[in-house]
């Protein structure tokens, strides 16, 4: 039997720009073609397996088989929409409304983070009556028109009724000054939007603050921001895209550390480990105020097929105990980065919670000042070794650390040596 050739990966790439265009990026100087994946590592085509410590999508792990089971065992009985009737549906519903406060009892299935995004600013619009929202000033929220007039990472600019804000930077601000300060820029936004005639909506931020460069602590710093857009009429909406589904270690959702309920949560990628399956929930009193004034269907969203896969992941982080997984391998995680900032000048910051970290990399430390293209290096230096991480930050200085779940120790300890021989390789 003949044996194709490997695809040579300059092909490839000019394939690629030809059929798809010039809009979509690729990652890594020398782009990554995984061909398999299993657990935390992914194969490439020409065998090469790479750990993974960036990916949230494959949540429970790339290929996980009770998940792949579970999707082929619905797809092959049926697979409709969320207007006729079904038990699955309905049991997923009820499984994952449990994970969250009391108040927080109804869902809305969507198919991706962006849909779920764009139903919760129809919603906050349609119940407040007010147009406006504030976001964060590197903020990704998703791909729709709506979202990316909410999302300044994607360079295009704001819309008129968005306000952006300063992103609590934890590096570079007190810890006791950050929750005031958060606070004051929210305040400030409001009365800009006022000045505008514009009243506010919602205040919208993902919750670990991912793209602005990752900032989790102390603890209940955004609670004054949020009472602020409560006090001016209007909600807060709680972007668990990145942080939720036992990532934090310590709950299962990033909200959920600074003791607070939303009035909306939106979820996204972890929720099917691959699958494309996403969600918004609501306290009641709001979805009965917009179903009276609008109607709202999503073809695939909340199909069964997607909630078989719901289930199998929440049974996954449930039966694998990956909530304390991610507790105590992000522990031993971030003490390893700590200990690599003892040793390298160019990592300024380590921060995070559970299986969610960020490194800054600076150029000079006691001027904390950011330092983009070492970050790129080390990202583009992994790589080469084997190991994937991304980056985050308004000038891309972050290290972007966001393993699947099922990380573990002895997984951690790999990346950190690949690390530390990275790091010592950069130019001085």
């Amino acid at each position: 039997m003949t044996i194709a050739p490997l695809p040579d990966a300059a092909d490839l790439l000019a394939r690629r720009a030809r059929l798809l265009g010039p809009a979509y990026r690729v990652l890594y100087e020398e782009p990554l073609h995984p061909v398999r994946g299993e657990g935390v590592w992914l194969v490439e085509a020409n065998g090469r397996r790479i750990l993974d410590v960036y990916n949230n999508v494959p949540s429970v792990g790339h290929c996980h088989p009770r998940v792949v089971e579970a999707l082929a065992r619905q797809a092959a009985i049926l697979n409709t929409h969320t207007r006729y009737l079904h038990e699955t549906v309905l049991d997923y519903a009820e499984r994952l409304l449990a994970l969250f406060p009391a108040e927080l009892s109804q869902v809305m299935f969507t198919c991706t983070g962006s849909e779920a995004n764009d139903l919760a600013v129809r919603v906050a619009r349609t119940v407040t009556g007010n147009e406006g929202f504030i976001v964060t000033a590197n903020a990704y929220h998703g791909v729709t028109a709506a979202l990316a007039e909410m999302s300044p990472s994607l360079g295009l600019g704001v819309g008129r009724h968005v306000r952006t804000v300063p992103a609590p930077d934890s590096y570079r601000v007190p810890a006791a000054e950050i929750g005031a300060r958060f606070q004051a820029d929210v305040e400030a936004a409001i009365a800009s939007l006022a000045e505008a005639g514009i009243k506010p909506a919602a205040l919208l931020f993902d919750t670990v603050f991912a793209s602005d460069g990752l900032f989790v602590d102390p603890a209940g710093f955004v609670t004054g921001a949020v009472q602020a857009v409560r006090g001016a009429g209007g909600l807060f909406i709680a972007d668990e895209v990145q942080a939720g589904l036992a990532r934090m270690g310590s709950h299962m959702w990033g909200f959920e550390r600074h003791a607070l309920v939303p009035d909306l949560v939106t979820l996204g990628k972890p929720m099917g480990d691959g699958h494309p399956i996403a969600a918004m929930i609501a306290r009641p009193a709001l979805l009965e105020e917009f179903g009276r004034r609008s109607r709202y269907f999503n073809t695939f969203g909340g199909n069964p097929v997607s909630a078989a896969v719901g289930l199998a992941v929440l049974d996954v982080v449930r039966d694998e105990e990956l909530l304390g997984n991610a507790r105590r391998v992000g522990a031993h995680l971030l003490a390893g980065l700590e200990g690599l900032k003892s040793l390298h000048e160019s990592v300024g910051d380590v921060r995070g919670a559970g299986l969610y970290a960020g490194i800054e990399m600076v150029s000079d430390r006691p001027s904390r000042t950011a330092a983009p293209k070492l970050a790129s290096l080390v990202v583009n230096g992994l790589r080469r070794e084997g190991v994937l991480v991304g980056l985050c930050g308004a000038q891309g200085q972050g290290l972007k650390i966001r393993p699947p779940l099922p990380f573990s120790t002895t997984d951690a300890d790999h990346f950190l040596e690949r690390l530390d021989e990275v790091l010592a390789k950069l130019p001085a």
